[in-house]
């Protein structure tokens, strides 16, 4: 990804679906993690879009910087300008990287500065909940499978068939 980058991260709660057995005790049809904010109960993931369109997501073990670089440095270009939300993991990345950084802080009602935004990965995922919902939750194990598959849909659109799904899946 190169050009200006957008980053942001999304959550979706924990998922044993299918499991004989879990570490915690059931929830009773779907509901809502017991503690607002970032939990155990809740699986962080990093969606980077950039201008062209162009997608990459991974669900992170956590929010820490090694996490975080782990996932931007094989997809971020040097060229990249990185623009996210105020959390401080993206200026250290971006600092020893080597690229721009513009941090936007929500509390301060900053939604954009200049040309820098982060609407376009927030649209992202406000689809890709959306779209998630027909699931009635996936099981943690599975997100990876189907983030890769929604990425699929906002690439292809309407030209999806069963030849491109197989080509896709076999790239």
């Amino acid at each position: 990804m190169s050009g200006i980058v957008e980053a942001d991260e999304t959550f979706f709660l924990r998922s044993f679906k299918g499991a004989r057995k879990m570490s915690r005790a059931p929830r009773k049809r779907g509901g809502k993690a017991s503690k607002r904010g970032t939990s155990t109960e809740q699986v962080p993931v990093l969606v980077l879009r950039d201008r062209s369109g162009a997608t990459s997501d991974a669900v992170l073990e956590s929010l820490k910087v090694a996490e975080i670089y782990r996932v931007l440095t094989p997809v971020a270009a040097k060229d990249t300008m990185l623009v996210s939300d105020g959390a401080p993991a993206y200026a250290s990345f971006a600092f020893e990287a080597g690229m721009g950084h513009v941090g936007l802080t929500g509390r301060r009602g900053e939604r954009r500065r200049g040309i820098f935004h982060i609407q376009n990965v927030n649209a992202y995922q406000s689809r890709l909940k959306t779209w998630m919902r027909r699931f009635n939750g996936v099981a943690t194990k599975y997100l990876p499978n189907y983030l890769g598959w929604r990425r699929m849909f906002e690439r292809n659109g309407d030209a999806i068939s069963p030849q491109r799904c197989l080509l896709a899946a076999l790239a």
